[in-house]
């Protein structure tokens, strides 16, 4: 039944059905989860040799006894093997990357705070006190739909944010341009370039250009935020690349604007990973001064056991190849139910990522918080509708992210026969109050 062309009648046929169903799904008394992008078990399992790799060895090949304190940026073999994740190559590892704890998501709590009250750079302009010496409020563009940390770190610091549009290739580079060119206290852009939080797109090579020659056009200390945490996180082998933003900045003499996060959260363990930055040599330099006011360095014998254990970019494919296995299959089954249940029925339209750990959906305009209520009331969580805008403002009240990584193949399956059933009696009762 499609939606704009069913009868009134059709429709309270249809509403009775879907309702019964929605109350059977209730007496089931089920709890499933679909909120966050977890890691299962499974995945988890698949880094336990960490646990005991290093056995005795605790210095690193140049000696260093990593027990210790000091090396503040991280490990050289670290440098090298996150950076060549990040596309840096092995000769300037050493100075333009930064190797930290287990968090990326601290890293840009760090590098947005040290952006804002003291200048990303020694001696650096802050933006606090640009905002003092214009009267403007600092302000980062957001592409939308997108990742609701990235917004909460915003708004802590009081930074105004600019919703862009996204064009299933990235953020759409004409309306940055723009914005950017018009106001100088616009100070950054978050990017999740490849496998979007949530929706799966990958930046095309036209994008990744555009975004590395913003340095040539912005105002002073403008950022990049490009948050690359699924640059190895494929369901196939036959996913999109992602062009190398390292690269282009590198030509184009705008690396000071351009700063990559990624970590191995999602690649070994989700609460005992590593975090890591690239970036110019100033900018990693720059971190590093302030970040040395607040630590004496990081855990270098998990960044040891990491370097040990994934050992470089081939061992990083093998192992994802096997997270891939595991996840495949739950991406597949949100697939599959959507084609079944909701395709020509002009109740919503969804992602087919290829990698990442989202799918994103969109209902008809003004049915996402009805939908993720009712679902709540059948037992299964979803990401509160609105967290994937700045502020939690969705306009269209339209978008939610389904995440199928943690939960068993056969809960995904339940979930989204609890999700389908909501869309669809959310929208007949749309519909009929018309």
């Amino acid at each position: 039944m499609h939606i704009d062309q069913a009868t009134p009648a059709e429709l309270q046929t249809a509403l009775a059905e879907l309702e019964q169903q929605h109350k059977h799904f209730i007496d089931q008394n089920v709890q499933l989860d679909l909120t966050r992008g977890k890691p299962s078990t499974a995945q988890l399992d698949l880094s336990n040799p960490l646990n005991n790799i290093l056995g005795d060895s605790t210095h690193d090949d140049a000696g260093t006894d990593l027990r210790n304190y000091g090396v503040l940026d991280g490990i050289p073999a670290a440098k090298k093997l996150f950076g060549s994740i990040l596309g840096v190559t092995d000769s300037d590892s050493s100075t333009r990357v930064f190797v930290g704890g287990n968090s990326s998501l601290s890293l840009m709590h760090y590098s947005l705070w040290f952006s804002y009250h003291l200048g990303l750079q020694a001696n650096a302009t802050s933006w606090r006190d640009e905002e003092q010496a214009t009267g403007s409020t600092t302000k980062i563009l957001c592409p939308s739909p997108g990742y609701d940390r990235h917004f909460s770190l915003c708004a802590q610091l009081g930074i105004e944010m600019i919703p862009v549009a996204l064009t299933g290739n990235g953020p759409d580079m004409d309306q940055v341009e723009a914005l950017v060119k018009a106001d100088a206290s616009i100070k950054g852009i978050w990017c999740v370039p490849r496998f979007s939080n949530p929706t799966g797109e990958v930046y095309n090579d036209e994008t990744v250009s555009r975004l590395a020659a913003l340095g040539q056009i912005a105002g002073d200390n403008f950022l990049v935020l490009w948050d690359n945490a699924y640059a190895v996180h494929s369901l196939s082998d036959a996913a999109p690349a992602l062009s190398n933003i390292d690269e282009k900045a590198k030509a184009l003499g705008t690396l000071d604007s351009v700063l990559q996060f990624g970590s191995t959260s999602k690649i070994t363990f989700a609460g005992a990973g590593i975090g890591y930055i690239a970036s110019s040599a100033a900018n990693v330099k720059g971190f590093t001064q302030h970040f040395g006011m607040a630590s004496i360095g990081s855990d270098k014998l998990n960044q040891l056991r990491h370097v040990r254990f994934l050992k470089d970019t081939t061992g990083v494919a093998a192992h994802m190849a096997q997270h891939a296995k595991i996840i495949a299959p739950k991406f597949a089954a949100v697939a599959e139910s959507l084609e079944s249940h909701i395709a020509n029925t002009g109740m919503g339209e969804w992602s087919n990522p290829e990698g990442g750990y989202f799918v994103s959906f969109d209902t008809k305009p003004g049915l996402a918080k009805a939908v993720v209520a009712l679902a709540a009331e059948a037992g299964v969580k979803l990401t509160p509708a609105g967290a994937t805008f700045p502020n939690g403002n969705d306009p269209l009240n339209n978008n939610i992210r389904i995440a199928p990584s943690y939960p068993e193949l056969a809960d995904v399956e339940g979930a989204m026969a609890v999700f389908v059933n909501c869309v669809k009696l959310a929208t007949v009762k749309q519909k009929l109050a018309e």
